[in-house]
């Protein structure tokens, strides 16, 4: 047996690393069935593949899943942990035929959020609730049908065949036309509406939103049809798919993900008009649109070329933001994106964007600063050539870096050698070029000239400053106040006034987020605030006024009290925690605040929500048994980041003795999850 067992462990060994050589997944078309109530996921799924080279066994990447059903004549399926293989002679250039039925509780890459389902297959993931292929270099024609709940809608790649009412459900019949990496395989379940909009080349964009957001449709999708238009004209290739649609979705574990004509993104940025000038969704926008045809269209073969994803992306989005917003933005960004970089270079932390183990920072950022870089360096005409040539002749396949600098050394006789040497391998950010980049915009030499009066006293720049408070732009404006900070209110109550009178929302913002004590002098100007459209000012200021002025509380909560603010509810929260502190409402009054702010905490919201109301609810004691179940609730959460507030919390709250009794009280009413967590964690019995 020991004997059989490592010639087995031998054969599999060697057929995962020569899979792609010996094997073409062609075409997978699957029925999935997501079980609400048990999350878990029922499926059928038939692939079609080529053998290229003779060889005993396939296998698709399956993880914990069970097999009800093979069918492929002549052939075992054996199911392990990982995979599922299937053993029998198959011979070279043949297509074969492979059927199952199959069930999986996965413990990722598929989330039931109250009424919602969605994936997240970013990576080597979708294994976890289809049989697929993980390895990025196996293209594969992927058609959905999922069965859904009647009265929800269904998202998937490709374009809707039909939909199809039976036994209780509705079957979403979703066909693709072209071929996908497994990772980019999605789709999403909710209580959706959509807005359709065509591109001027006639591509169907399909914009879903929850019924409540319905007001919020037109601020959140803000300038899709324009950057669509604008990456078919900039980029030069036509959109590569066959339509395109996006989906806002609960608790998603990024800011968006660029499935195939399908993307996801965080409900987060599902916002209003005044929403929309601190927290747009357009960058997200366009990064994830131009992934399909940088990560989507050309995909990487392996981690040491993801820069070709994320560098592209993040590229191509700055030029559609600068089509957009101006030039002066561009370079804004730019700069931005250079001071992170100089700092982590400065830490001794830079990294090669060859690195396949790099930081987003790394990919994003300086993946885009090192394209910025090139395009100066070849021209904007031989770039553009480059890049076309690069998407057409690589399209539906998968690529390396030297792919697309053959495409660069092939259409410039620029000697780019240096260049590689420096933006590709040399892990320290080259800063010095960046700067030499930089001041060609009048506009960096003016906040390069702006930034150099903080070394200057406060009485020799007084025109400088009123100056650049004058029809002032938003970046060098800002930078006038800031350098306000600290300096006798005396000395800087003009200056400040010019601010005020500047009506520029992003100067007035800077006051609010700036000052820490109002000035008598400035309190109206102050208070003009609370009806700036940015809930970022509105919250700073109602803080800040609320604080100093008590007497005036009722005057200012007033004011606020029907605006919610941001997704996470950011100015109802903060009313909320103030009125409750305040004199000028009853016991009733209060306690009906109380229980609503209580409420946020609870998994019926999201994570932002949820998140904003722990740091408000751990202010008060004792602590509420609807609040330590739902810091308990957070501390198995799917998306680690809030799963660790969550769990700080919860230990700082367990130190707390009547806390602690209480969830210990409770213990045996969590679920299994949570019971898990507080006995490995606390030492419960």
């Amino acid at each position: 047996m020991k004997v059989v067992s490592l010639f087995l462990l031998f054969l599999y060994g060697h057929i995962f690393a020569q899979q792609v050589q010996d094997v073409d997944f062609l075409k997978a078309e699957a029925t999935i069935q997501p079980i609400f109530s048990e999350k878990k996921v029922k499926g059928t799924v038939k692939y079609t593949f080529k053998v290229l080279q003779k060889t005993d066994s396939v296998y698709l990447d399956a993880i914990n899943m069970q097999i009800t059903k093979v069918a492929l004549e002549g052939v075992q399926a054996k199911a392990e942990a990982n995979k599922i293989w299937l053993i029998g002679p198959f011979v070279k250039d043949r297509e074969y035929v492979a059927f199952f039925n199959y069930e999986a509780n996965p413990k990722q890459t598929m989330y039931f959020i109250e009424d919602q389902v969605w994936t997240q297959g970013q990576g080597k993931y979708t294994s976890h609730w289809l049989p697929s292929i993980d390895d990025m270099n196996d293209k594969i024609e992927f058609d959905l049908t999922i069965a859904a709940p009647m009265g929800t809608t269904v998202m998937a790649n490709g374009s809707l065949k039909s939909a199809t009412e039976r036994n209780g459900l509705t079957y979403w019949d979703w066909d693709m036309q072209q071929p996908m990496s497994s990772y980019l395989v999605a789709f999403a379940i909710g209580n959706f509406k959509k807005k359709s909009l065509t591109s001027t080349s006639g591509i169907p964009i399909d914009l879903y939103y929850h019924p409540k957001d319905s007001a919020k449709v037109e601020p959140t999708y803000r300038y899709t049809k324009v950057l669509f238009d604008f990456f078919e004209t900039e980029i030069g290739l036509p959109y590569p798919w066959q339509n395109y649609k996006q989906v806002p979705v609960r608790d998603f574990l990024y800011a968006g993900m660029e499935n195939t004509t399908a993307t996801i993104f965080s409900e987060a940025f599902v916002v209003d008009s005044i929403g929309f000038n601190d927290r747009s969704y357009v960058n997200v926008n366009a990064h994830e649109l131009a992934h399909q045809w940088f990560g989507n269209l050309v995909t990487e073969t392996e981690g040491t070329h993801h820069w070709l994803h994320e560098g592209f992306a993040t590229y191509y989005a700055l030029l559609a933001e600068k089509n957009i917003y101006g030039e002066d933005y561009y370079y804004w960004k730019l700069y931005n994106s250079a001071e992170q970089l100089i700092e982590l270079s400065e830490q001794g932390k830079g990294e090669s964007l060859l690195n396949p183990k790099a930081s987003s920072l790394t990919f994003y950022e300086k993946g885009a600063w090192a394209l910025h870089i090139l395009n100066e360096l070849v021209g904007e005409e031989a770039f553009s050539e480059a890049i076309q040539n690069y998407l057409h002749r690589h399209q539906f396949k998968n690529v390396t870096t030297q792919d697309f600098l053959n495409e660069v050394k092939a259409v410039s006789n620029k000697d780019i050698a240096r260049w590689e040497a420096d933006w590709l391998q040399q892990s320290a950010f080259k800063a010095e070029q960046a700067y030499t980049s930089l001041i060609e915009s009048d506009f960096i030499r003016d906040y390069f000239e702006a930034t150099a009066l903080r070394r200057i006293p406060l009485s020799e720049k007084i025109i400088q400053l009123k100056t650049a408070l004058t029809f002032p732009n938003d970046f060098i404006g800002q930078e006038a106040i800031y350098q306000l900070d600290g300096e006798p209110i005396s000395a800087t109550i003009a200056l400040y006034k010019k601010g005020f009178e500047s009506n520029n929302l992003y100067v007035r913002q800077a006051i609010a987020m700036s000052l820490e004590i109002i000035p008598k002098q400035l309190r109206v100007e102050y208070e003009s605030l609370l009806d700036d459209a940015s809930y970022v000012t509105q919250e700073a200021a109602l803080y800040l006024l609320c604080s100093q002025f008590p007497e005036n509380r009722t005057l200012y909560l007033d004011k606020l009290k029907q605006v919610e603010g941001f997704q996470n509810k950011n100015i109802r929260q903060l009313w909320l925690y103030i009125a409750i502190n305040s004199d000028g409402f009853s016991e009733s009054e209060k306690k009906q605040f109380f229980q609503e702010l209580e409420a946020y905490t609870t998994s019926k919201y999201s994570f932002e929500v949820r998140e904003l109301a722990f740091a408000y609810m751990l202010q008060f004691k004792p602590y509420s048994e609807v609040f330590l179940r739902s810091l308990v609730n957070g501390s198995v959460h799917h998306y680690w980041r809030f799963r660790d507030v969550a769990r700080n919390m919860l230990a700082e709250v367990m130190t707390e003795a009547a806390a602690y009794a209480t969830v210990v009280s409770l213990l045996e009413s969590f679920s299994e999850k949570e019971q898990n967590y507080l006995k490995s964690k606390f030492e419960l019995k």
